[in-house]
C-alpha cells in the first residue's frame, strides 16, 4: 500500500489507538487489522492485531481503534471463538446488521451482545469503512500473514476525516472509579483500563459524599 507521508498524517491522530488493550500495535499506516478472537496469536505486519473474548466490551475497542485510523480497511478475523461470548460471530454481525434501539447487535449468538459506549454514528462508520475477513477458525500463523500482505495490496485510507469516539486527556485527573484519562466531551470521562464512563458532575458529588 503506497501512501505519502503526507497524505497519512491526516488518517490518524497520535497516540494511536486511542483505547488502551491487550493487542500489538504494528505501523498504523497498515490497511489492515487483526483479531485473533480467543487465540493467543500475534502475526507481523498488520496495523494491530489482538485477542477479543467478549462480545459487548472487547468489539467496542475494536471498533473504537479501527474507526479512529483511516489506514483500516480491512480486518480479518482468525483464531477459536470464545465459548458463549462469540465474539467472532458478533463482529460478523454487527457489520451485516448494526444495532437496535436498545444496542443489541442484531443476529448475534452471543450471550450479551450489546453496545453501550459507542453512538449509532460510530457503528456505521465501522460499517463503511472495513470489509471483514471472515477466518474464524485459522491458527496458522503463515497463512494469516499472507493474508495481511495480500490485503494490504489492496487498499487505499477511507476518505474521511478520523472517527474519534474518544480523545485523550492533555492530563489525567482522578475520579471515582480510577484515572479517567478519556474525554467523551459534555463532561464524560472514561477510565479505559476498566472501559468505565462517568459524567464529571456525578463524579465529583461522589468523591464529596
Amino acid at each position: 500500500m503506497a501512501q505519502e507521508d503526507s497524505n497519512c498524517k491526516r488518517c490518524y491522530e497520535d497516540p494511536w489507538p486511542p483505547v488502551r488493550g491487550d493487542y500489538q500495535v504494528g505501523s498504523p499506516k497498515c490497511g489492515v487489522a487483526v483479531v485473533t478472537l480467543a487465540s493467543p496469536l500475534f502475526p507481523q505486519n498488520a496495523a494491530i492485531c489482538g485477542q477479543c473474548k467478549t462480545e459487548n466490551l472487547g468489539i467496542e475497542k475494536i471498533v473504537a481503534n479501527v474507526i479512529s485510523n483511516c489506514n483500516i480497511r480491512f480486518l480479518i478475523l482468525c483464531g477459536v471463538e470464545s465459548k458463549g461470548h462469540l465474539p467472532g460471530n458478533t463482529i460478523l454481525a454487527l457489520h451485516r446488521n448494526g444495532i437496535d434501539e436498545q444496542g443489541r447487535i442484531i443476529g448475534s449468538n452471543g450471550a450479551i451482545p450489546f453496545i453501550q459506549n459507542l453512538p449509532l454514528e460510530a457503528i456505521q462508520r465501522f460499517q463503511q469503512q472495513v470489509e471483514l475477513i471472515d477466518c474464524i477458525g485459522l491458527e496458522d500463523i503463515v497463512q494469516i500473514e499472507e493474508l495481511i500482505s495480500r490485503y494490504s495490496r489492496l487498499c487505499e485510507p477511507y476518505p474521511a476525516k478520523p472517527f474519534q469516539v474518544i480523545k485523550r486527556k492533555a492530563a489525567s485527573r482522578q475520579i471515582a472509579f480510577g484515572e479517567g484519562d478519556l474525554f467523551f466531551g459534555a463532561g464524560v470521562f472514561m477510565d479505559t483500563a476498566a472501559w468505565l464512563v462517568m459524567e464529571e458532575i456525578l463524579a465529583e458529588a461522589m468523591a464529596e459524599g
